[in-house]
């Protein structure tokens, strides 16, 4: 009795042997049409009587007394060649600078720059001597070359600003890293 009361129920909750498959909509297919050729502009032709002729209109003189009376133009100059242009006279003052926009730091924080500053620096000096000892690859050359360049422009940025400095200096100690891992 359980055996016959199981199998009607899996038979009873199996729905696949009723169940349709839903039918899906196939549109019909779409043929193209031959492209018919754009037929060409009629050529009107133009009456014999209409002329296109410019019209050169002369303004009459001003003769209203409100208005101003101007000087004529003064005659035009035939071009010097090669005429030097008068140099303006030498200041006293130099011109001044623009100032330059940079971050104002805290002390502590710039003593926390100056510091990370110094660390990433002295890492990569450090790498950039172990790896001068090595027999490198062009890639590698161009990866130190690189690091040095970074360290050069860190080195510069140092007293202008302090925080691109130590940024271009983390940026060198990523690569010396990278390359010391990749070094046999």
């Amino acid at each position: 009795m359980a055996a016959t009361l199981c199998l009607t129920g899996a038979v009873g909750m199996s729905s696949c042997g009723f169940h349709k498959a839903p039918r899906a909509f196939n549109p019909p297919p779409v043929t193209a049409k031959a492209r018919q050729p754009i037929p060409p502009a009629p050529k009107i032709a133009l009456p014999p009587d209409v002329a296109f002729e410019p019209v050169v209109y002369d303004f009459p003189r001003q003769t209203d007394p409100r208005l101003p009376v101007l000087p004529p133009p003064p005659p035009p100059r035939a071009p010097v060649a090669n005429a030097p242009k008068p140099q303006p006279p030498p200041s006293e003052n130099p011109p001044a600078q623009a100032p330059k926009l940079a971050q104002i730091l805290t002390p502590e924080e710039s003593r926390r720059n100056t510091q990370e500053l110094e660390q990433y620096m002295e890492r990569v000096k450090r790498a950039l001597a172990m790896v001068a000892a090595k027999n490198l690859s062009a890639e590698q050359k161009d990866t130190a070359k690189l690091i040095q360049t970074f360290l050069a422009q860190a080195e510069q940025a140092r007293e202008q600003d302090l925080v691109t400095a130590v940024n271009l200096a983390r940026r060198a100690d990523l690569l010396a890293k990278d390359l010391l891992e990749r070094l046999p």
